[in-house]
C-alpha cells in the first residue's frame, strides 16, 4: 500500500511539474480578445513608432530568412501600402550582434516601406510566432486582437492574408 501511494504521488509530482511548465510556457503570449500592449520603436529611420488607434494589423518578423523575404514582398507593393492598409511591420532585431546592425540598417533603409525595429525582448515575448512565417495580428478600432494569422511571404501573396 505505501509502495502505491509513493508510486502516486511521484506520477502526480510529475504531471503537476509538466502541466506547470506547459502553463508558464504560453502564459504570457497574446491571444485572441487580448488587447496589444502598449510599446514604442523606432524605424530604420529613426522615427518614433507607436501602435496607435485604427491600426488594423500588425505583422511580425522574427526571423531572418523569413523577414527578408517578407522584405522584398513588401516593397514590391511599394511606398505607402501598409500605411493605406492600415498595417505596420515589425521586424525583430533584438538578438542582431552591433556589428551586424552597421551593415543591416543600411539595407533597411533602401526598402520603400516602413519598417520598425524591435529591439525590446520583453516586448516581442508576448507575441506569438510561427518558424519561418510572418505573424499577423488583426486588431479591432480599439487595438484588441481578433484573429492571429501567419504569413508565409514565400507562398503567400499579403492580399490573401489581410482579406
Amino acid at each position: 500500500m505505501r509502495a502505491c501511494t509513493t508510486i502516486l504521488s511521484a506520477r502526480f509530482a510529475t504531471l503537476f511539474l509538466f502541466t506547470a511548465l506547459a502553463v508558464s510556457t504560453h502564459a504570457g503570449a497574446l491571444l485572441v480578445g487580448d488587447t496589444v500592449p502598449a510599446f514604442s520603436a523606432k524605424d530604420q529611420f529613426g522615427k518614433e513608432f507607436k501602435p496607435v488607434a485604427g491600426l488594423r494589423f500588425l505583422l511580425l518578423g522574427f526571423d531572418m530568412g523569413t523577414s527578408k523575404t517578407a522584405n522584398l514582398k513588401l516593397a514590391d507593393l511599394g511606398a505607402g501600402w501598409l500605411e493605406k492598409h492600415s498595417a505596420a511591420y515589425v521586424l525583430d532585431i533584438h538578438t542582431m550582434p552591433g556589428v551586424a546592425r552597421l551593415f543591416a540598417l543600411p539595407k533597411l533603409r533602401k526598402y520603400p516601406h516602413r519598417i520598425v525595429l524591435g529591439d525590446d525582448e520583453k516586448m516581442l515575448a508576448a507575441f506569438p510566432r510561427r518558424p519561418e512565417k510572418i505573424t499577423v495580428l488583426v486588431l479591432t478600432p480599439t487595438g484588441k486582437i481578433s484573429e492571429i494569422r501567419y504569413w508565409n511571404p514565400a507562398g503567400e501573396t499579403l492580399d490573401a492574408v489581410l482579406r
